[in-house]
């Protein structure tokens, strides 16, 4: 599982001109399944991002999302898996086929909800994404790379 995380003042996703899911101080994370993941990549990429200390006090990143009453905008991203090593068309190999993915995806907001408040983009869905990036503050969470 991928994750791409950005500290952002505010965000919000629409689909087709309709705003399904906004956000203000918090953290906008894309999300991709990949394939061989496992309920234990979810709890791994949850567990990071409900307690990253990617908030700053006294100019150091000291506080967690809780710790400055954050939210969390979750938008599925199966682009996350884009392979351009080889030609000049991205390969998506690695990413989980939707129908998997989906259950996956469902499954990791849920977890993420219990911890953080949490909102989400439509799995699949042509999303209009837009954010007030604040730092700029992106980390990436590779559950592959991690474990």
């Amino acid at each position: 599982m991928r994750a791409v995380v950005q500290r952002v003042k505010k965000a919000s996703v629409s689909i087709d001109g309709t705003r399904i899911a906004e956000i203000g101080k918090g953290l906008l994370v894309l999300v991709a399944m990949g394939r061989g993941d496992l309920d234990k990549d979810i709890d791994y990429v949850v567990d990071k991002i409900a307690n990253m200390r990617i908030f700053e006090r006294e100019g150091k990143f000291d506080l967690a999302l809780a710790d400055v009453d954050g939210e969390v905008l979750v938008v599925s991203n199966f682009t996350l898996y884009g392979e351009v090593r080889k030609g000049r068309r991205p390969s998506f190999t690695e990413a989980l086929p939707p129908v998997e993915a989906e259950s996956l995806y469902d499954d990791f907001v849920a977890a993420l909800s219990e911890r953080v408040p949490t909102k989400a983009g439509r799995f699949q869905a042509m999303m209009t994404v837009e954010l007030v990036n604040d730092g700029p503050v992106t980390i990436i969470v590779d559950s592959k790379k991690s474990m």
